[in-house]
């Protein structure tokens, strides 16, 4: 049901220049490239890494601590048995501890102390995302709670609801995700579903087909691959082939089982709507959303806040699975073995080395990157598509699993798991013609 908005916020011009202003600064920090010494980046990438890189010490720190509390907190807060879920990701935490604790003690094993092993997963996840998270959630209630996505989506309401069954705002969730990373985008995500301005089947599907890499991922997977001067073909690609899976999925089951029902069954609040012209409407209701969420720095700081509890459920899983699954890749055959799960049709869709390409699509379920590492060396098709498929699985235990389950959206990780399996067949199927054109 679509109501009618308050158009009196027209006639507030201290309510218009706070719209306006918040999200001017939102869209700069998240959206609008800058370069910086002849490199090009977003201004709240450049912020993060201007921090970690001028602070080490602090941020390496601040990324331990984060670990130890967040692997304890569960027995603080009493919640580590309440279920099977809690109990299993509470261990995974405590693993994670472990292992930091034994990268710090100097004395590691070989197994751990690689450079592409625990260094990696601390350096390049636990440090990026525990920093990166707090920090867009301030930049994130300028665009969320103050009218920016309810704005945009009001635009793009008549698209993304026909191909991809999802309110207009949904644009903005994937566009930050890209721009920022998968926890941002689950992050948002989560945010709208509390919110209500998701219903569970289109929270799901959000976060299982639109909280994809971020564009930085995407350059350190052509580089790594070696397809750089592919890069336009590549891009191009694996947003088309992602977002192309996404519209499936939504179609078919498990995602098109879940009820369109609203956080603790309460209603839900769609996209309102006012009759006559298009801008107007997007505007009035963006400044009601402006005039709702009230003082800025009161929100701004329990957004921030509550951020932390994503923090926490995170990073310990970063040093617990994926430095598993990246120790399990180097001195065991299990991914080899999963492997021939794929090996049938990569088979018949005559991929060069098949076997090869079956093993590293069943590794994108661990970390989205360790693809990459073992087809570096393989022919140019092979590679095309195996990066392709790093940025459209988008559900991975290392990263997007966890923070979805810390989220407050009811999916179980075998479910999760289901539509992982989906999306990776979906992408085969689709990303292996067009690479055969390109190349």
């Amino acid at each position: 049901m679509e109501n009618r908005l308050d158009e009196s916020v027209l006639k507030e011009p201290l309510l218009i220049i706070k719209f306006l202003l918040l999200s001017a600064i939102g869209v700069f920090m998240f959206f609008i490239p800058i370069n910086i010494n002849g490199q090009s980046t977003i201004p709240v990438e450049f912020v993060i890494t201007y921090l970690i890189e001028n602070f080490p010490l602090f941020f390496k720190w601040y990324a331990f601590i984060i670990i130890m509390y967040g692997a304890i907190r569960p027995f603080i807060k009493k919640t580590w048995n309440r279920s099977g879920i809690d109990i299993a990701f509470t261990i995974t935490k405590l693993i994670g501890a472990v292992m930091t604790l034994i990268y710090f003690s100097g004395r590691a094993p070989e197994a751990i102390a690689r450079p592409d092993h625990a260094p990696f997963i601390f350096e390049n996840l636990a440090i990026q995302v525990g920093t990166l998270i707090p920090i867009c959630s301030i930049f994130l209630t300028f665009l969320m709670d103050y009218g920016f996505v309810d704005f945009v989506g009001r635009f793009l309401k008549p698209v993304m609801r026909t191909i991809w069954r999802t309110p207009g705002r949904t644009a903005v969730v994937a566009v930050a995700s890209f721009m920022g990373s998968t926890a941002v985008g689950v992050m948002m995500c989560n945010d709208l579903y509390k919110q209500r301005k998701y219903s569970l089947r289109e929270a799901i599907l959000v976060v299982t087909g639109f909280s994809t890499v971020s564009i930085s991922f995407f350059v350190v997977i052509a580089k790594t691959a070696g397809i750089m001067d592919h890069w336009g073909a590549y891009f191009f690609t694996a947003l088309f082939v992602t977002f192309l899976v996404t519209a499936i999925t939504v179609r078919i089951p498990p995602i098109s089982k879940y009820p369109n029902t609203y956080y603790e069954n309460q209603p839900g609040i769609p996209e309102d709507t006012i009759e006559g012209n298009l801008v107007k409407g997007a505007f009035v209701e963006a400044l009601n959303m402006t005039k709702k969420a009230g003082s800025v720095v009161p929100r701004t700081i329990r957004n921030v806040i509550d951020s932390f509890e994503l923090v926490f459920e995170v990073l310990p899983n970063f040093m617990s699975i994926g430095l598993i699954a990246l120790i399990m890749v180097a001195y065991t055959k299990i991914f080899d073995y999963l492997g021939y799960i794929f090996y049938p049709l990569t088979l018949l869709l005559r991929i060069p080395e098949p076997l090869l390409a079956a093993k590293a699509a069943f590794m994108g379920l661990a970390e989205m990157f360790l693809p990459v590492l073992v087809i570096k060396d393989a022919p140019i098709v092979t590679r095309f598509i195996l990066c392709v498929m790093s940025v459209g699985q988008v559900l991975m235990f290392s990263t997007t699993i966890p923070t979805i389950m810390a989220s407050e959206i009811p999916v179980s990780i075998k479910e999760l798991v289901k539509v992982w399996f989906i999306r990776t067949v979906l992408i085969f199927l689709i990303t292996v013609p067009i690479a055969y054109i390109i190349f």
